[in-house]
């Protein structure tokens, strides 16, 4: 996590609470000649767009006050969609018996990226099953790991 992310995160974070939201993910780059400040929000039922407005009024608020970024930049919140970014313990828990895409540091059974459905995660490594073998992923080897939607 870059430090403009980690001072992002510590300005968001009792925000979102507050609103009674989850902060998923926050990004922080250059796209062309713009930078962007994305931050993913969520809730257990799902979030609307008046939920992230509310977000956004009070994250741009208080980063207007504290000018913690140099650069100009967009700032953007939204939903993390169907396909969200599992980054946390909760995230892990919550998505065991769901299908997931991993995408890894280095190749592991000659690939990078593997899809199955999460079996396990113990807080060192997730376990996958992948037609019907079991995978074992060390978590620092995984660059990735997102739900995916299965075809």
């Amino acid at each position: 996590m870059s430090k403009i992310t980690e001072q992002i995160t510590a300005i968001a974070e009792p925000i979102v609470e507050g609103l009674n939201v989850e902060l998923v993910d926050i990004e922080f780059l250059k796209e062309g000649a713009n930078w962007f400040l994305r931050i993913y929000v969520d809730t257990e039922a799902g979030i609307d767009i008046s939920e992230c407005a509310a977000v956004s009024r009070e994250i741009s608020a208080k980063l207007d006050e504290l000018d913690p970024i140099e650069q100009n930049y967009f700032l953007e919140v939204s939903s993390p969609g169907a396909e969200r970014p599992l980054k946390k313990k909760r995230d892990f828990e919550r998505a065991i018996g769901q299908f997931i895409n991993v995408k890894l540091y280095e190749p592991f059974e000659d690939s990078k990226e593997h899809e199955g459905t999460l079996k396990a995660y113990d807080g060192e490594s997730i376990t996958v099953t992948i037609a019907d073998k079991d995978l074992t992923f060390d978590i620092k080897k995984i660059a990735m790991v997102r739900l995916a939607i299965q075809f």
